[in-house]
């Protein structure tokens, strides 16, 4: 259970973790489309380096960061090997021959696939920062004052955020009784490593159906307990904690803009 990282909050005393939640919301979605612009290697360097600079403030182990690029390892090598069989421009890097056919790897091939790659660890890293100082509940509330103006064309704000934050406070708990169910299994002869691959899909098969029973009786224990609370979702309700900018949420939300402005200044400039 250490080695999760994805929904996993990390309680540290840092300026990041005091940040409103609101504001690291906003932040991340203005970084997020500054990433998908095409500002080049420069852009996506800078981009890197704030976040490298924000990563520091929060006082999170960089090899903590790299264990949420494990689970995209199988899809980066897809790209690539999809990228090496589709595109046939730019300079010849490799040129062989296969059972008599002809194969040939082209530049453009590895750096487009660099490139889609590098998109992507920027956009892990962002939103695992953002998952690692904020807590679930602190997040569900930004993302519902966030969300309240759309319910003028009605918009469940309070619902998209609930359903948020039991997605995330689940992630740890499904995980681990995925674990608790692979034990068993173990202890039971099933190899889910070794094996022809219709032995893998049928270890996969004895793991799936019990964790959708687990996860389905859980859902119905939370949905009879809510309900035993008087929950509501269209009641009207007051809250504990009310939300305020500081100064360092303006000076966050400042900086993610001027990453988006320059962005846009080396995509139309490059």
């Amino acid at each position: 259970m250490d080695k999760i990282v994805f929904g996993k909050y990390i309680p540290l005393d840092t300026p990041i973790h005091a940040l409103d939640p609101r504001a690291k919301i906003l932040a991340m979605l203005v970084v997020l489309v500054a990433i998908f612009l095409p500002a080049g290697w420069l852009g996506y360097l800078f981009i890197g380096i704030a976040i490298g600079i924000v990563i520091i403030l929060a006082k999170i182990k960089f090899k903590v960061i790299l264990r949420a690029f494990k689970p995209m390892m199988f899809m980066m090598i897809f790209l690539l090997v999809i990228n090496i069989l589709s595109v046939k421009e730019g300079t010849v890097l490799v040129d062989f021959d296969i059972f008599g056919h002809d194969f040939t790897i082209y530049a453009d091939a590895i750096f487009d696939t660099l490139y889609i790659i590098v998109r992507l660890l920027l956009m892990i890293m962002i939103t695992t920062v953002l998952t690692m100082t904020t807590k679930p509940l602190d997040l569900t509330l930004g993302i519902e004052y966030l969300l309240t103006p759309f319910k003028v064309i009605h918009v469940p704000a309070h619902e998209i955020a609930m359903m948020i934050s039991i997605a995330l406070r689940f992630i740890p708990t499904i995980i681990e009784e995925t674990m608790r169910i692979m034990n068993a299994q173990k202890s039971r002869g099933v190899d889910f490593e070794e094996g022809k691959l219709s032995e893998k899909i049928s270890a996969i098969v004895s793991l799936i159906v019990p964790l959708f029973s687990v996860s389905l009786q859980r859902a119905d224990e939370l949905a009879n307990a809510m309900e035993a609370r008087g929950y509501a979702p269209d009641g009207k309700r007051t809250r504990y904690r009310r939300l305020k900018y500081a100064f360092r949420d303006i000076v966050l939300l400042g900086g993610a803009i001027a990453i988006l402005v320059m962005m846009i200044i080396l995509a139309f400039v490059i």
